[in-house]
């Protein structure tokens, strides 16, 4: 398997497990794009282009120019129909047809509840994740990644968790484009473990354009699982991917976010709204299924590391005439199984 050389661009960063995170990284084996990847950094954030052409921002900064930014984002996202695949809001509240519910959706987050502080949501007494400042950034076989370090800060100033995260995007054969998300967390300095707790409310999650909604006013989305349930039906399932579309200026696209076998509890369950919320999410048992209160717990002990991959894939047409069962598979297949081969 074709190996992705980060060394160099990784040893840069300040994460105490960057050399474990590295190594994982080398298992990453993805079919190169015919177009350009290329990336410029700005104040707060580094934006990526395809073809000298914006594909999406990683906003890694504190604040935004439109307000505080609770986390690390990606936004805005454009599909390869050149719609905008996310909604607007908060980052901007003057665009017509979108609801202002929920204010800490925004667009595409990685967030939980832990140690019984609210990461997910955002305000007053709430957790922040915050980015230690700067980023790596680096080319391999055709895509471009970018390394993030952040802590998990409770709303005391304790360090709750330290997360070492990775994204790399790129361009499939058939033009789909593709976020894939790698994330590597430990307990924080200031905890001796860290504790996922068991809620609906997480994990890898994307709020879509008000097209891809089920319901509503703008809606004209559908929605599909790879056990085959079907729109509001994906709630609460378990699946190996989940794929929403619909029409936006005119034609059809859609977004769809696969769940690799290595995370914990694949398949994962899903917190896949009618609304045009999607988040994979491995904790939230109890609302999922009903079971006891906490039976979805997971803890991290001090030193112990949990890691998490993803791939988002914004593409044309719906998922079937995207393939996006076969995408999964190829990704699967190009990504499992030499995660341990060391460096050349």
């Amino acid at each position: 398997m074709q190996q992705h050389n980060m060394r160099g661009w990784l040893g840069n960063t300040r994460m105490c497990f960057a050399v474990m995170a590295a190594v994982v990284l080398l298992g990453f084996s993805l079919p190169a794009g015919a177009q350009a990847i290329t990336s410029a950094e700005r104040d707060d954030r580094v934006r990526i282009l395809i073809d000298g052409e914006q594909f999406c921002d990683l906003v890694v900064g504190d604040q935004s120019p439109v307000g505080e930014i609770p986390r690390p984002i990606i936004y805005p996202i454009y599909g390869p129909t050149g719609a905008m695949m996310t909604r607007h809001f908060p980052m901007r509240d003057d665009v017509e047809g979108e609801a202002h519910d929920h204010p800490h959706h925004r667009s595409l987050w990685f967030a939980h509840f832990v140690n019984g502080i609210d990461f997910w949501t955002q305000g007053e007494g709430k957790g922040r994740i915050v980015s230690r400042g700067g980023v790596g950034i680096g080319q391999d076989d055709g895509y471009l990644g970018v390394v993030v370090d952040t802590d998990w800060i409770a709303p005391n100033g304790d360090m709750v968790l330290a997360a070492h995260s990775a994204y790399w995007f790129g361009v499939l054969e058939d033009d789909s484009r593709v976020i894939d998300v790698y994330v590597a967390i430990t307990p924080g300095e200031d905890v001796e473990r860290a504790v996922f707790q068991d809620t609906k409310e997480g994990t890898m999650a994307i709020r879509t354009h008000p097209a891809l909604r089920l319901v509503g006013d703008h809606a004209t989305g559908h929605a599909v699982n790879s056990a085959g349930d079907t729109d509001r039906e994906l709630w609460g399932k378990r699946a190996e991917w989940v794929a929403y579309w619909g029409m936006i200026d005119g034609e059809t696209c859609g977004v769809a976010i696969f769940d690799h076998p290595d995370n914990l509890r694949h398949p994962t369950w899903w917190h896949a709204r009618d609304y045009g919320l999607i988040a994979a999410n491995p904790f939230g048992i109890h609302d999922f299924e009903g079971a006891e209160p906490g039976t979805g717990d997971y803890t991290l002990e001090w030193g112990e590391t949990l890691t998490l991959r993803y791939r988002f894939v914004f593409f044309a047409g719906d998922a079937e005439e995207a393939d996006i069962a076969g995408k999964y598979a190829a990704w699967v297949e190009e990504t499992t199984g030499d995660d341990t081969e060391e460096a050349d």
